[in-house]
C-alpha cells in the first residue's frame, strides 16, 4: 500500500484550489474552506480518495490488466511521460485523439504503420526513395510518434484510466464512461466529480502536486505487478486488508485534521497575541491616567484647605 504523509501533501500544495468564483458547486463536499477568495481542498477527502485509488490500481495490476495514464496539459505532460516510463504504463501526454478507446482498432492500425516506418528507416530502404517521398514518410512517422508513442504496449482495452484534470480531458472521460471503464481522476475545485468513479480532490495545476499524486498511483501499479509475478508473499485476507486500509485511512485523515487545526491555532495565537498587546497598552494608558488623576486630586486638597482658612476670618469679623 502507498505510504505518504499529510505533510508531503501540504508541501506540494495539494490543498490549493481555484478562485472561489470558478468553483463547481458539486465539489462542495470536498472543500474545507476559503482563504483570500481561494478555495482550500479538504485533505481528509484527498487522503481517502488516494488510498482507495491505490488499492484499486494494485488489485487491477495484480490481475494483469493494463492502466492508462492520461495528462496532456503543459504542467502534467512531462510528469506523465516520466512516470509512465518508470512504471511501464501506457500513457497519453501530447494529445488525446478522439476514438482512442471507442475506435481502438484504428489506433492499433496506426501503431502498426509506425512500426513499418521505423523498420523502413532502420533497414536503410528509405534511401531508395526520393527526397520528397522520404520527407513525407518521416513527417508521417513524427506525427504518429508524437501522438501514439505512449500507447505502443496497449494491445487491449485498459482496465482503468487515470486522468489528470478530467475537465480538460473530457473526451477521454466520456469514452471511458461509454465503455464502462473505471476512471480515476485528480480533480480540482472547478471539476465535475459525477463522471469520475474514484475522485481524488487536489491541485491539478501545480507540478509538485501532480508529481506526488501520480507517483503514488504508479507505485501502487508496480506493487501489483510484482505481486502478479509471485515474487512477494500473498496479501492478507480481505477482512484484514480492509481493516488495515481503514486504520491507515483514519490515521492519515487524523493527521490532516491535526494539520488544519494547527494552522488555525497558529492564526488564533497570532490574533490573541495582538489582542494581548492591545490590552496591555490599554492598561498602561489607564494606569497613567489614574496616576495623573491622583496627583491632581492631591494638589487640589491643599488649595481647598487654604481657601477655607481665608474664608474663616471673614466670618468672625
Amino acid at each position: 500500500m502507498a505510504s505518504f504523509s499529510v505533510k508531503e501533501l501540504l508541501e506540494a500544495g495539494v490543498h490549493y484550489g481555484h478562485h472561489a468564483s470558478r468553483w463547481n458547486p458539486k465539489m462542495e463536499k470536498y472543500i474545507y474552506g476559503k482563504r483570500n477568495a481561494i478555495h482550500i481542498i479538504n485533505l481528509v477527502e484527498t487522503v481517502r480518495g488516494l488510498l482507495k485509488a491505490c488499492k484499486f490500481l494494485k488489485k487491477l495490476a495484480a490481475r494483469g490488466e493494463d492502466v492508462l495514464l492520461v495528462g496532456t496539459k503543459r504542467q502534467s505532460s512531462a510528469v506523465v511521460v516520466a512516470e509512465g516510463q518508470r512504471g511501464d504504463i501506457p500513457h497519453v501526454s501530447e494529445r488525446w485523439l478522439g476514438g482512442t478507446l471507442t475506435n481502438f482498432q484504428t489506433i492499433r492500425s496506426r501503431l502498426g504503420r509506425l512500426i513499418e516506418l521505423e523498420e523502413l528507416e532502420s533497414s536503410g530502404r528509405l534511401s531508395t526513395y526520393s527526397k520528397k517521398e522520404a520527407s513525407t514518410l518521416m513527417r508521417e512517422k513524427r506525427k504518429i510518434l508524437r501522438n501514439l508513442d505512449g500507447l505502443r504496449k496497449l494491445e487491449r482495452q485498459p482496465g482503468a484510466i487515470v486522468v489528470i484534470d478530467p475537465r480538460r480531458e473530457k473526451i477521454a472521460v466520456m469514452e471511458a464512461n461509454k465503455l464502462g471503464i473505471p476512471v480515476i481522476g485528480l480533480i480540482d475545485s472547478d471539476s465535475d466529480p459525477d463522471r469520475i468513479n474514484i475522485p481524488i480532490p487536489g491541485n491539478d495545476d501545480a507540478i509538485k502536486s501532480i508529481q506526488l499524486i501520480t507517483s503514488m498511483m504508479v507505485n501502487a501499479v508496480l506493487e501489483g505487478k510484482v505481486q502478479a509475478r509471485g515474487t512477494v508473499t500473498p496479501l492478507h485476507d480481505s477482512a484484514g486488508e480492509a481493516g488495515e486500509t481503514e486504520a491507515s485511512e483514519a490515521a492519515a485523515a487524523g493527521e490532516a485534521v491535526e494539520a488544519a487545526a494547527s494552522a488555525e491555532d497558529k492564526s488564533g495565537e497570532q490574533e490573541e497575541s495582538s489582542k494581548t498587546d492591545d490590552s496591555a497598552e490599554t492598561k498602561t494608558d489607564e494606569t497613567e491616567s489614574a496616576s495623573k488623576s491622583e496627583e491632581e486630586t492631591a494638589s487640589e486638597e491643599p488649595a481647598a484647605e487654604e481657601s477655607t482658612e481665608k474664608t474663616e476670618p471673614k466670618e468672625e469679623s
